[in-house]
């Protein structure tokens, strides 16, 4: 089955068209999208949206960009959003959480010592409530993995991963996927569609990250990325590794359903479309 991993069809870009990118999103095959979000504002959108479609799904989580912009009320309030949602079969994982080092100001000092412990903070939760983890890993493989070994969850996916060889070999041993998107479709991407291609499927998931990563067919102006285009994903993961389109989406149908094991309650997954 197809599924899109990681899709933030909350964001402001499709408020327009919201529809229609999912009736796209479900006449290109698409069994399902996890909607992850990113900090306490826009739980309450992102449930909603899951609930709108037989396989919307969505995760709970602060992303690491935006820990400067709550308070630590907010670790507070994603513990309460978790305790009333663990019996929602829509609610599949915690995410968008990690680190993030590309922003130069907080590769070191405070901002990082912040994205640290608000990210430990989720770790400990996930482990707490048996929940994987949508982990965001931008430029941050190595203090990510250092969070990981100190606070083992029962699994997730390493998101737009784009790390050495040893650090996507240590992802996996920990017990995590690695989420294959948009970027991985451009010729240059080499390192990217080196993981894609050396990788069993057993360790690969598809993700848009709608908007953003677009793939090399959607070109600027009208680049907006969305989760009908993890279908075009998974046709040039099929020819990178030289095997049929159906292996790639029923094998990382399956990475997905082990990884994220709640997805297999989706109304559209139990009917099996």
């Amino acid at each position: 089955m197809l599924i899109d991993t990681h899709c933030h069809l909350d964001a402001s870009e499709f408020d327009h068209d919201r529809g229609v990118v999912m009736d796209d999103a479900r006449q290109a095959g698409v069994a399902a999208i996890v909607i992850p979000a990113v900090a306490p504002g826009n739980f309450q959108a992102v449930r909603s949206l899951a609930h709108e479609m037989p396989g919307g799904a969505y995760a709970l989580g602060i992303h690491p960009l935006l820990v400067e912009a709550v308070g630590d009320e907010a670790l507070e309030q994603l513990r309460d959003a978790v305790v009333q949602a663990i019996g929602d079969p829509r609610f599949v994982a915690v995410g968008e959480i990690g680190l993030d080092l590309f922003v130069k100001h907080i590769a070191s000092g405070e901002p990082l010592e912040r994205q640290e412990r608000f990210f430990a903070e989720q770790l400990k939760l996930a482990a707490e409530f048996d929940l994987p983890v949508l982990v965001h890993v931008r430029r941050s493989q190595d203090l990510v993995l250092k969070h990981l070994r100190r606070i083992p969850v029962c699994g997730g996916i390493a998101h737009a991963f784009n790390g050495s060889a040893q650090q996507a070999d240590t992802f996996v041993a920990l017990g995590l996927a690695l989420g294959i998107g948009g970027a991985m479709t451009w010729p240059r991407a080499l390192q990217i569609r080196r993981h894609a291609a050396r990788f069993g499927l057993e360790h690969i998931v598809l993700e848009t990250d709608s908007p953003d990563i677009p793939p090399a067919w959607l070109r600027p102006p009208e680049n907006r990325n969305t989760p009908a285009q993890v279908a075009g994903v998974a046709r040039d993961l099929a020819e990178l590794r030289q095997v049929t389109v159906q292996e790639v989406v029923e094998e990382t149908g399956r990475t997905a359903l082990r990884q994220i094991p709640r997805l297999a309650g989706l109304p559209a997954l139990k009917r099996g479309t």
